[in-house]
């Protein structure tokens, strides 16, 4: 996590950043911003945004000259930025464009019986703007990063596919390699003075130029999404509202309402911003923002927040809250502070790289020197030369993480796991804590009937077949819970008339000849066994509604949300991995309490207010935990992006999924333990990938230099090694879950 800069110290704008195409230009571009007076930055790769705190009396448009000095661009969001989007497309354009025109040149190359007259000369035109024109993004950034004495695996890209490039066009036009009838072979017994101008490696410019193109098309389609979850979570709110002005209701826009208006909600609706009930009284759905499922009972004088969902009776609002000061526009900031906060993990071949490609370069340099003092010729000074930089060029070390990734990534979606991207890879083996949201992830999130506590001679068939037939005709969460769960149990349900519905206590009905009332609305003295039941529900967090008819309390009725049957399986699974599982809930101790319990818990945060999830997983981060955040509702989504690994519930809401690194599409937590395991397993192959590509060029790259290979066999050398790292990526497909049977 970046250091927040202290409040108070000046003006505060975000940048977007564009240019960036690694770690190190991140750092790059931070360090030109703190070279200003009074100036702040943290710059983020994986949103490529800068928050920056700069004096009063410094103009904006500095900052943005002093990116653009450093070789980057810089602008001020616009509240529609599109700009990703066409990053995105124009590699998506540009690798579909590599693809079609390079594998024809990699099958000519690589099949000799396709190899007509002048094949060689067909190669080279495909081959071009592949190199050219498809390669143009690693060019611009190895120029960019040679005006500031810098390299990085651009630069090496853009070297090595230049060379094989420009060493085929020699060898077409003042070698041998253009003669008809050439075939493409190795030059055997090429002494170490051979010039080796009758090879062209124009299939290895294009071939590396199209791999590495797929693997920052994924990057940064990965990286477009981390906007999302701000879109989502501002789509939630209300668009319109019924206002009331001059007795009268007018329709006006949400944007247009002020604080003091009153406002008209119905069953169904939204409630269009924050405020205090003023007429009225109903059930308030809060689930879809605090990812709670009871729902809380308002009249006047009550509070209620933007965005909740009015379940019941219509209500007259007076607005406390607009716009920007809104508990939804909170929690829209929370989620933005916590992405933008969040350190870019630094790719491990681009950290490796910083060191690998100057001394790469610095070999090839040496070797031709070297040859030249030697007396070996130009010609065999400059194949060694290219030899050095082919057989370092790094098509195995590009592949690597594509690969894997895409492999790992494939397997995960057959297992409902989806991973955003590698950089989420790394944070799953430094995890030791798992903070599961309880509503919706631990448990099923729906209110159902649990449990019937019967008064003494009270037959339950009856019970159910009454107290069903009343709640029918409510559309309160519970009543729908009580009349699904009768329905379940008994089958069909009688009939009731004379329905009433009190608002806030229950309903009255007429069912089989008995004057039915379930709810609050008995004011009777309960029975013993019932009361104890009653205030055993309620104590262990459920709500219990009593039953009565023809003046007689008959029975006292549970509903909770319930554990999910795979929970208890899931927890165990988390301890196997060496996880330290944590129940966090905005319910109350008991009922957090019961549920841990249920499923093998023993931490609990309870009664946690939506808005401070975040500040939870950042307190514990503080205590020195690697934490990872499973949760499905919206209130999860600021903490999601706050930990150091978020894992979102596929069953739940746009937002948390959107804030998350990796979703779990079943809504199964077990998945959650597949989801972990996997990610490790694709960073131990990624980790393997890496190995053996740098370990094949530690070889290879003295073998290059002292001229005993020419830049044919160092080709095929290297498409060796990318065989290997697609083979070693490839056993990710073996993959399978622990928790249950494999989806194939």
């Amino acid at each position: 996590m970046s250091t927040a800069t202290p409040a108070g110290t000046g003006r505060h704008v975000e940048l977007i950043i564009g240019g960036m195409t690694c770690a190190s230009c991140a750092n790059r571009v931070e360090r030109k911003l703190r070279k200003l007076d009074g100036v702040t930055a943290t710059v983020n790769y994986a949103t490529e945004k800068a928050a920056v705190t700069y004096p009063a009396e410094l103009d904006r448009q500095r900052l943005i000259d002093q990116v653009e000095a450093a070789g980057y661009t810089a602008s001020v969001p616009e509240p529609d930025e599109t700009g990703d989007a066409a990053e995105t497309t124009d590699l998506r354009d540009r690798l579909i464009t590599s693809a079609v025109l390079a594998v024809p040149v990699i099958v000519l190359a690589m099949v000799p019986a396709f190899q007509f007259t002048y094949w060689q000369w067909v190669s080279l035109v495909l081959a071009a703007p592949v190199v050219v024109l498809g390669g143009a993004p690693f060019h611009r950034a190895a120029w960019t990063n040679l005006r500031h004495g810098a390299a990085t695996m651009d630069t090496l890209v853009s070297l090595g596919t230049l060379a094989a490039f420009l060493w085929s066009l020699y060898a077409l036009v003042l070698g041998t390699a253009g003669m008809p009838g050439m075939t493409h072979g190795f030059e055997f017994g090429t002494s170490p003075g051979g010039s080796g101008a009758g090879s062209i490696y124009l299939e290895v410019a294009a071939g590396v130029t199209t791999f590495l193109l797929a693997g920052r098309y994924f990057e940064a389609r990965s990286k477009r999404r981390t906007g999302a979850a701000l879109r989502a979570l501002l789509e939630l709110g209300a668009k319109d509202v019924a206002v009331l002005r001059d007795g009268r209701e007018h329709r006006i826009p949400v944007d247009d309402l002020a604080v003091g208006d009153l406002f008209v909600v119905r069953p169904g609706e939204k409630i269009a911003t924050d405020g205090t009930v003023d007429e009225g009284g109903s059930a308030i759905d809060s689930s879809m923002l605090t990812g709670e499922s009871v729902p809380v009972e308002v009249g006047p004088g009550d509070g209620v927040v933007g965005a909740t969902v009015n379940s019941g009776g219509r209500l007259v609002v007076r607005a406390t809250r607009v716009g920007t000061d809104t508990q939804l526009a909170q929690m829209a900031r929370l989620v933005e502070q916590a992405q933008t906060g969040k350190a870019a993990v630094q790719r491990l071949a681009d950290r490796i790289s910083a060191v690998f490609v100057p001394i790469v370069i610095g070999l090839a340099l040496a070797t031709l020197g070297g040859w030249l003092l030697a007396g070996g010729g130009a010609d065999a000074a400059f194949t060694a030369a290219v030899a050095v930089l082919i057989i370092a060029c790094p098509c195995a070390l590009g592949l690597a993480t594509p690969t894997a990734l895409l492999v790992g990534t494939g397997r995960g979606a057959q297992l409902g796991v989806l991973i955003k991207g590698p950089e989420v890879l790394e944070s799953t083996r430094r995890i030791d804590t798992v903070v599961l949201d309880k509503t919706g992830t631990v448990t099923t999130g729906q209110m159902s009937l649990s449990a019937v506590h019967l008064a003494d001679g009270t037959d339950e068939q009856q019970v159910l077949r009454l107290a069903g037939a009343a709640e029918h005709g409510s559309e309160h969460p519970i009543a729908r819970a009580i009349a699904r769960g009768a329905a379940d149990r008994v089958g069909e349900l009688p009939v009731a008339t004379d329905f009433g519905n009190v608002e806030g206590l229950g309903v009255r009905a007429t069912v089989d000849g008995h004057q039915v009332s379930i709810g609050r609305l008995f004011d009777g003295e309960l029975p013993a066994a019932l009361r104890d039941a009653k205030t055993a529900a309620e104590n262990a967090g459920r709500t219990a509604v009593v039953l009565a008819w023809d003046g007689a309390a008959r029975a006292v009725l549970d509903v909770a949300d319930t554990v999910k049957p795979s929970s208890a399986e899931a927890v165990r699974g988390l301890r196997d991995l060496g996880l330290r599982p944590v129940l966090l809930t905005g319910d109350n101790e008991a009922v957090a309490r019961t549920v841990a319990t249920e499923v093998g818990i023993d931490e609990v945060i309870a009664e946690v207010l939506p808005q401070d999830k975040a500040a939870v997983v950042s307190r514990l981060q503080g205590e020195g935990r690697a934490v990872a955040m499973v949760g499905d509702g919206i209130n999860d989504a600021a903490a999601l992006a706050q930990a150091d690994l978020g894992l979102a519930m596929g069953t739940g809401t746009d937002v948390a999924i959107e804030a998350s690194d990796l979703t779990l599409v079943r809504g199964d937590l077990r998945a959650a333990v597949d989801a972990i395991r996997l990610s490790r397993a694709t960073l131990r192959t990624i980790k393997g990938n890496l190995f053996w590509a740098f370990a094949y060029n530690v070889a290879a790259i003295p073998l290059a230099a002292a001229g005993l290979l020419n830049p044919m066999i160092a080709g095929a050398a290297m498409a060796f090694s990318s065989a290997f790292v697609v083979a070693n990526s490839l056993r990710l497909r073996r993959f399978h879950p622990t928790t249950h049977p494999p989806s194939e």
